[in-house]
């Protein structure tokens, strides 16, 4: 199953994350089918470059997102 969710990038105590599409055994950081976007939580906009068609189209293939990134979308009127 494929599932829509966060990935861990940045250094120690900055961190970033990168919205992708995975596949839900796969390892946090491991093999990603497709990058949706960034969240950094210590920045002024803390959503940059969300691809909202991209994950349009992988939820209308099946795929499932994440409580988090579900939360995070809807606190920045994301609409999909």
């Amino acid at each position: 199953m494929v599932k829509i969710r966060m990935s861990r990038v940045g250094r120690k105590n900055l961190p970033i994350y990168t919205i992708v599409a995975t596949d839900s055994r796969a390892p946090r950081d491991g093999e990603v089918l497709e990058k949706l976007g960034q969240y950094n939580p210590k920045a002024a906009e803390a959503l940059k470059g969300v691809n909202v068609e991209g994950i349009k189209a992988w939820l209308s293939k099946g795929a499932q997102l994440s409580d988090t990134v579900r939360t995070l979308l809807k606190r920045n009127n994301v609409k999909l």
